[in-house]
């Protein structure tokens, strides 16, 4: 199993990277250690991947533009695929722990087109309203479906026939996760699928662009909307507006430089498209509770243990 302790993106389309061991085999089981990640939080994101993962220790929230659901150890669930997504750990009085299956959904499909995708594979991952499934381990149906994914963790890398076990393993939860999922495969909304495009497709400007000056008008522009409509969707799916996505995403890209370089502060700042020195230590921290210094000090004294 993988220990996971950061987020990286892909550099075109700012999908998370998955480092699968073979394109042959699109599958991950890691071990997310989210108190190593230097925020308490991992920001919006998505992936091809369906993310099934099961709340080891600590609690978690998720987010999706339309649900946020709390997740205490014990609990499980599945993010849908290019579901946008982020999570907030709730507390450091234990340690947070997630662990995950991630995988393409061709792994249990098999070819494209296949009679096993358009029967139980697509009508899940192409519904965009099942972002986010929910499994309580007090309702004993769900519970049941959280034992199969537990027990998918123990399968080892090493032993015999491990590829096939672990498909058999995914396939047994999918079919439980399809039952669940059935009163809402007739639902559909194209409207709301468009939407969410434009917001991946702002995101990913901002990430391209983050360094450089980003006025709402001009983000709005990229997706041709008004600023308005732009003001509106960002709220809607990511609740917060656009200026405070830009904001939070340079600071994240400040926390990452200030502790992986020796760079000075000034010139972080500059390279986040924060140039105004004082304006950038009392949003970065408003944001992290520490001054950049303390920030560098802390995690590249971490990184030294």
């Amino acid at each position: 199993m993988r220990i996971t302790r950061h987020l990286e993106f892909q550099i075109g389309s700012k999908e998370e990277k998955l480092f699968y061991e073979t394109p042959d085999f699109p599958y991950i089981a890691s071990r997310a250690e989210l108190d190593f990640y230097r925020e308490s939080f991992v920001p919006w994101h998505w992936h091809n991947a369906v993310e099934l993962f099961y709340i080891e220790s600590g609690q978690l929230k998720y987010h999706t533009p339309n649900k946020t659901m709390l997740f205490p150890a014990g609990s499980a669930g599945m993010v849908n695929a290019n579901v946008l997504h982020m999570t907030q750990i709730q507390s450091h009085r234990d340690k947070n722990i997630q662990l995950l299956h991630i995988f393409e959904p061709r792994l249990l499909a098999g070819s494209h087109g296949s009679l096993i995708e358009q029967k139980y594979i697509a009508p899940i991952t192409a519904n965009s309203q099942i972002e986010l499934i929910s499994l309580c381990p007090e309702n004993p149906e769900q519970a049941a479906v959280i034992a199969l994914i537990r027990e998918a963790f123990l399968l080892s890398e090493n032993e015999f026939a491990y590829e096939i076990k672990i498909r058999e393993a995914l396939s047994k939860i999918w079919i439980e996760l399809f039952r669940i999922c059935a009163p809402s495969l007739k639902e559909k909304n194209p409207a709301a699928d468009r939407t969410t495009d434009k917001v991946k497709s702002m995101i990913v400007y901002i990430h391209e662009h983050y360094a450089e000056k980003i006025t709402v008008p001009q983000l709005a522009e990229t997706a041709f909307l008004s600023e308005r409509e732009c003001y509106r969707v960002f709220q809607n799916h990511l609740h917060m507006t656009p200026i405070d996505y830009i904001r939070s995403y340079r600071i994240q890209t400040a926390c990452r430089m200030l502790a992986e370089s020796q760079m000075p502060v000034t010139e972080v700042g500059n390279a986040c498209g924060m140039r105004n020195t004082s304006y950038f230590g009392k949003i970065f921290r408003e944001t992290t509770g520490y001054t950049p210094l303390q920030y560098r000090r802390k995690w590249q004294n971490n990184d030294k243990k």
